[in-house]
């Protein structure tokens, strides 16, 4: 039988992150992320939220490490994993997971302001920027009538 393990996540960082190194140098970061549930009761009044724990590995670790921190928004592609273990007082725990295959900004960096900018200023491309027409004598040809087209 086919089986099938995807997650996908928006939700707001609730810490910093906290970027590690295993024995074998392999960076991992792991962190929390807040979710905001879509339906909520009516009379709770507030809406519901789900604190999601969250590891990356290698690159995307000191990606996330680097770039997010407390508050950031952020879009985690993974995987729901479960793994248990005995402690140290010989008790079975258990810890469920989303191990991160993809992590990606939901807003610009100068929005979620982890961009250097000048007081006062925003860079915004010049494709975005008001169109410029020229008042300047164009050379334009009068066409004939339409008449004369073959459509």
């Amino acid at each position: 039988m086919a089986s099938f393990n995807k997650v996908i996540l928006i939700g707001n960082m609730t810490a910093d992150p906290e970027l590690k190194q295993t024995a074998a140098g392999v960076s991992v970061c792991s962190f929390s992320i807040a979710v905001n549930r879509r339906f909520a009761r009516a009379d709770q009044g507030q809406q519901n939220v789900d604190f999601i724990n969250i590891v990356t590995w290698r690159q995307s670790a000191e990606f996330v490490s680097r770039y997010f921190k407390k508050g950031n928004p952020i879009l985690i592609c993974g995987q729901l994993q479960t793994r248990t273990w005995t402690d140290n007082a010989g008790q079975k725990r258990y810890a469920t997971e989303v191990v991160a295959d993809e992590v990606s900004f939901v807003t610009s960096a100068a929005q979620s302001g982890n961009a250097p900018q000048p007081a006062g200023q925003a860079y915004t491309p010049d494709a975005y920027g008001a169109p410029s027409f020229s008042t300047g004598s164009a050379n334009f040809e009068e066409l004939p009538s339409d008449g004369d087209l073959p459509f």
